[in-house]
């Protein structure tokens, strides 16, 4: 019998993360199963395995827990591991973002990049409970195998919306009577994602309805990653992380009040910009590409399609020469009382 693997899922964005290591399993001849929280839409297909319950995890018996988000349950068995949910990317002026926060679930972080190993390394050292491997993200392994939607002569020409959830940080309380205007002004598609955590039904209701009534406008409740960016040219967007993935595809990103703007992005700070920046965008200038290719590889150096592979690696080098040997980690008495009411778990 092969290896078993847990996938922990508690947003839709996960599914995407995750599918390509997934693959990387498979082709092991391993085996990957789903836990997935009640709170979250089940998207599996076909072939995968679900786990409906905590019982059943237990008798599945993984080596490992992968999760892309914050946090993972501590009582499912094999060791945790850390795969995030996407770049290090500062929304908000702070000195450290969130991506760094340590809150003693996980064995291990895999990380992607010069933008997030170095630190991680320190953490590393300053706690000594988990150690640090970088991988690149499993959810890239298919955009470097994928070619690439440049604009071809002729084409109309289609622009992704997709904010971030965090509030004074997202636009889409702000941008939606400009977007209204382009899609009825423009000869543009539009294809509009939310956040799986953006959830003000009011906001939700107004785009949604746009795209009823504009043949030109598609809303999607969530962003599917690559199946997603594969049909849009540009990327409207504000602070999120969503805007380094675009970017692996070589692809333009049009930011609205960005944080953290930089050379690669074209930020405004007014609605009325944002149409003219949009055309510039689609006219693909050298110089911004060139910025966008020197910056993504600061987050991603890793592009030959094996990050899935190096993360099975990770887990087997812990198992095989850390696992037990290294500091434990904290016991963290309140919150895990807390996740076992919530999984309605009550055993130690």
């Amino acid at each position: 019998m092969g290896k078993h693997y847990l996938f922990f899922v508690s947003l839709t964005y996960s599914y995407s993360i995750l599918r390509p290591l997934q693959a990387e399993i498979w082709r092991r001849g391993d085996d990957a199963a789903w836990f997935i929280e009640s709170s979250c839409e089940n998207w599996l297909i076909e072939g995968e395995r679900h786990l409906e319950n905590i019982q059943e995890v237990l008798r599945y018996k993984p080596i490992a827990v992968f999760s892309p988000g914050n946090w993972v349950y501590d009582f499912l068995p094999g060791i945790k591991v850390a795969v995030f949910h996407g770049y290090a990317m500062k929304k908000r002026i702070e000195k450290i973002d969130d991506h760094f926060a340590i809150r003693a679930w996980y064995d291990i972080y895999c990380t992607q990049g010069e933008s997030s190993t170095p630190y991680f390394k320190e953490l590393e050292k300053k706690h000594g409970f988990f150690k640090v491997y970088e991988t690149g993200w499993c959810k890239v392994d298919a955009f470097f195998a994928s070619s690439t939607h440049a604009l071809e002569g002729g084409t109309q020409p289609t622009i992704l919306y997709s904010p971030t959830f965090s509030k004074g940080v997202s636009s889409a309380p702000y941008l939606f009577e400009t977007i209204k205007t382009m899609a009825e002004s423009k000869p543009w598609n539009w294809i509009i994602t939310f956040h799986p955590k953006l959830d003000d039904p009011e906001l939700i209701k107004k785009y949604k309805e746009l795209a009823e009534t504009k043949p030109n406008v598609v809303f999607n409740r969530s962003n599917d990653g690559l199946n997603t960016f594969r049909k849009a040219d540009v990327m409207l967007c504000d602070s999120s992380s969503i805007i380094v993935e675009f970017m692996l595809l070589e692809k333009p990103v049009v930011t609205f009040r960005n944080t953290h703007p930089g050379n690669y992005l074209l930020d405004v700070l007014d609605e009325n910009e944002i149409e003219a920046a949009i055309e510039q965008a689609i006219s693909r200038p050298k110089e911004l590409m060139d910025n966008i290719h020197a910056y993504t590889m600061c987050h991603e150096p890793h592009r030959d399609g094996r990050n899935s592979a190096r993360v099975l690696d990770a887990v087997d080098d812990f198992i095989l020469n850390y696992k037990g040997k290294i500091k434990s980690k904290p016991f963290n008495l309140i919150r895990k009382i807390r996740i076992r009411f919530q999984a309605k778990y009550y055993h130690w």
